[in-house]
């Protein structure tokens, strides 16, 4: 069997609850000083990075939508985020996200809109040959109306534990070195 391109691929990652703590029900991370990674988080990049994966998050911000925060902030938060992973050595491909309030739009999960997006920003990527990691109803609902496989994990749990599981048991996953 031949080995896929290693880049045909994409791990999307949920940001509140699988990269960083997700704040209780109607909170928001409002400012960088507010963000941490969780433990595991990196590891769990790592593995899927040395696999080939792109590294892609997509993620719902209706704080943005509510006024909770602004596009700036937002921004700001991204770069600490993608700081903080560079200097573990791990580089996204790119962060998609959705400032909008809950049925304004075609980008804000359960609606694939952030996926096909990326799918369009990176023609190279396959729907079937990718994963997303997710800890939410809404982001396996995104990644199955995208046609993308999903792993659903504990809310805060580690990322690294989820992408253990899932490369113990997924063939496609282990195919690419």
């Amino acid at each position: 069997m031949a080995t896929p391109n290693p880049r045909l691929r994409a791990a999307f990652l949920d940001r509140d609850g699988v990269l960083n703590r997700k704040m209780p029900e109607g909170q928001y991370v409002q400012s960088p000083e507010e963000f941490g990674l969780l433990p595991g988080a990196v590891r769990g990049l790592q593995l899927l990075a040395a696999r080939g994966y792109r590294l892609i998050v997509v993620t719902n911000q209706r704080g943005v939508a509510r006024g909770r925060l602004t596009l700036d902030d937002l921004s700001a938060i991204h770069r600490k985020m993608g700081n903080l992973l560079a200097s573990k050595g791990v580089l996204l491909d790119a962060i998609y996200f959705c400032p909008h309030e809950l049925g304004e739009c075609a980008c804000r999960k359960p609606e694939p809109g952030l996926l096909l997006r990326a799918f369009d920003d990176f023609p190279d990527l396959i729907p079937g040959e990718s994963v997303l990691f997710g800890d939410s109803v809404s982001d396996i609902e995104a990644a199955r109306r995208a046609g993308v496989p999903a792993v659903r994990m504990p809310s805060n749990g580690s990322l690294e534990a989820a992408v253990q599981s899932w490369l113990s048991t997924d063939t496609t996953a282990n195919r690419v070195k």
